[in-house]
């Protein structure tokens, strides 16, 4: 669709740039309401009425005579106040739909884009809310990377904060551990730190005077000193390979993983303090209660101050974000040296380091960035913003991009489920909020866990006769499914509450409901195969890319096909739309309303079984080009097809 358009958006432009002041951007085709309004419609009369004094009905009569008949166009009319609809040339528009190969479309602008996504401090398991971030940024790269762009997936590592140091002062403090004695714990580590996380926080929160040996500690490992920075880089980098292992269980991936820790080794924060300062960007307090630190005058708020350095010298998260951001966009003139951490599906990821190496790998200098964060993040962003402002890279902060969501909270029905109890104060509350600093939260290895076994409860009363590796295969596989639509669902500043059971329903809008779709179309090309009629590969032969074989359906069989290819054809126009605004919601309901069209046309209509060959064959090619955009769909959401459901 996006190809028809552009090419009438040409050739109508041709026709009346002679009659009228026109460019061709001023040409934008809308949808009607309604499918008997027509394909497509110009609304430009209304625009140019006003501009020229003239009425647009008018204006879209002149229009109409001055087109006459364009190429793939059935009939154009003028309609209500000046509107002008396009009614499509059907069999030739299903045969180019079908046909048409995907055309990426770089914008000419971006060398490269990053997105940083997932973040989770390395000192935990990780949680639900972590599976949001994860599934918003990584269908963003994937549907980029559709789209053309050159895209690097980063995940930020901040491995000697402060959340790090209160796990490194518990081994220490509390449990009186060495380096050997943390590296021999068994198990699954990040759920050791997960309690030893909350435990610690408890700690120093009922010990003030302890805060002196963690202020020690954080300063340990900034600056490198061990033996505090040697444990601070086996719990960071241990935690971190169970994160990547949790993540691979939902089909995110990265390119790189930038560490704090390099970010300090390499000194890039010193090359930003020296820019800043030059710049006047920030200032010395003599006095008051920031004396000694070092702060940034924030834009619309009077008398108002961000510490970037504290006064002890240590560097705040958004100083330390500003240099991560300059990187981003070289502009640093600089950049880290970079070891293999491990082989995801045969590709690399890589690691940042400040030890000098051979290895001759190169990331950041990127011409935009997304930072894939939640909302509560949102005024830090600003103030990294503000931070290239007034530097004066103000192209930069222009593509710095806040990708921002709401949290994820639990339904009480879903807590009860995983054999938790609300905290005190919360019992009785529609939804049950999370908190790692309390020990409150769902690991996301634990919700993942429960998502399969329900699954392959439902895998097994279908599949009686699958074996158990391929029933575990498929119930992941749904699993995968149903977590990353309902976590994609949703606008993206909507509040999640979770629940299995809406979840993993096979009926609504749901991601095991679009998988069953999927399958079920794959099912009628497999029994095709089967009986010798040929394949979906296949369905460009006897017709190519022709015109469809239309004259012999009925009128609602030619309306209920033409709702299903104009739909399917759309699909670019909604990855782009999804893009523009952040909101893969509007992917998601897409893909859903598709599987609906979809389901409902081959029960209406039987595809194998009619004895017509034309007929069958415009039926099968329908659902060929339905189930080739539902699967490309589901792709960019990372949503897997199983073999059967």
């Amino acid at each position: 669709m996006l190809k028809t358009k552009e090419r009438l958006r040409r050739l109508v432009y041709e026709r009346l740039k002679g009659a009228y002041a026109l460019e061709p951007a001023d040409l934008d085709f809308n949808y009607p309401p309604q499918a008997k309004m027509g394909d497509l419609a110009l609304t430009f009369p209304f625009q140019l009425g006003k501009k020229i004094k003239a009425n647009p009905r008018q204006i879209a009569q002149d229009v109409l005579t001055r087109l006459g008949t364009m190429p793939g166009v059935e009939r154009m009319e003028v309609a209500g106040a000046g509107f002008i609809n396009f009614f499509l040339e059907k069999p030739a528009f299903c045969g180019s739909a079908l046909a048409a190969s995907h055309t990426k479309t770089p914008h000419p602008d971006e060398a490269k884009i990053i997105v940083e996504h997932t973040n989770i401090n390395p000192n935990k398991a990780a949680h639900i809310g972590h599976l949001r971030n994860a599934c918003l940024g990584d269908t963003l790269v994937r549907c980029l990377r559709h789209k053309g762009e050159t895209v690097e997936a980063q995940n930020y590592i901040d491995d000697t904060g402060v959340q790090v140091v209160d796990v490194v002062f518990g081994l220490l403090e509390l449990e009186k551990k060495t380096l050997a004695d943390v590296e021999a714990i068994p198990g699954k580590f990040d759920f050791y730190c997960w309690d030893l996380y909350a435990r610690t926080s408890r700690y120093l929160a009922e010990n003030p005077a302890a805060q002196a040996r963690k202020a020690e500690i954080l300063k340990a490992v900034e600056h490198g000193r061990d033996p505090e920075a040697a444990l601070a880089r086996h719990v960071s980098h241990r935690i971190l390979r169970a994160h990547l292992a949790t993540m691979d269980r939902i089909s995110a991936t990265y390119d790189v993983l930038p560490c704090e820790s390099s970010i300090l080794g390499m000194k890039f924060w010193d090359r930003a303090y020296g820019l800043l300062k030059e710049k006047g960007a920030i200032y010395l307090v003599a006095e008051g209660p920031n004396a000694g630190c070092w702060v940034m005058k924030l834009e619309d708020e009077a008398d108002k101050e961000k510490i970037i350095v504290r006064s002890d010298g240590t560097v705040t998260y958004v100083g330390k974000d500003i240099a991560y951001q300059l990187w981003k966009f070289g502009l640093l003139e600089r950049d880290f040296y970079y070891e293999p951490f491990l082989v995801e599906n045969g590709k690399t990821v890589w690691i940042s380091t400040a030890a000098p190496n051979a290895n001759g790998q190169s990331f950041g200098g990127a011409s935009k960035v997304y930072n894939v964060i939640d909302t509560r993040q949102s005024y830090l962003q600003k103030v990294v913003v503000q931070g290239l402002r007034a530097l004066h890279y103000d192209a930069q902060a222009d593509k710095s991009i806040h990708f921002s969501y709401e949290m994820v909270a639990l339904s009480p029905r879903s807590l009860k489920e995983l054999g938790l109890e609300a905290a005190p104060g919360d019992e009785g509350k529609s939804v049950v909020e999370m908190s790692g600093r309390k020990g409150l939260g769902v690991k996301a290895d634990d919700l993942l866990d429960r998502l399969v076994a329900k699954a392959l409860a439902e895998v097994d009363t279908r599949n009686p006769d699958l074996s158990a590796a391929q029933k575990t295969g498929i119930a992941s596989a749904i699993a995968r499914g149903a977590l990353r639509y309902f976590m994609l669902k949703y606008g993206r500043n909507s509040l999640i509450i979770f629940d299995f059971d809406d979840a993993l329903s096979f009926e609504g809008e749901t991601g095991p409901y679009l998988q069953y779709t999927a399958v079920r179309l794959a099912s009628i090309f497999r029994k095709l195969e089967e009986r010798g009629g040929g394949s979906a590969a296949g369905l460009d032969g006897e017709w190519g890319s022709g015109a469809w074989p239309l004259s012999g359906l009925a009128g609602d069989e030619i309306i209920d096909m033409w709702d299903v290819v104009t739909y399917a054809a759309k699909f670019e126009e909604e990855v782009l739309i999804s893009i523009e605004t952040l909101e893969f919601s509007h992917l998601a309901k897409y893909a859903f309303l598709l599987s609906q069209k979809l389901n409902g046309y081959y029960h209406k209509y039987p595809v194998l079984a009619e004895e017509n060959e034309e007929t069958k064959s415009v039926r099968l090619r329908t659902i060929a080009l339905g189930r080739r955009t539902l699967s490309r769909a589901l792709g960019l959401m990372g949503v897997p097809i199983p073999e059967k459901m």
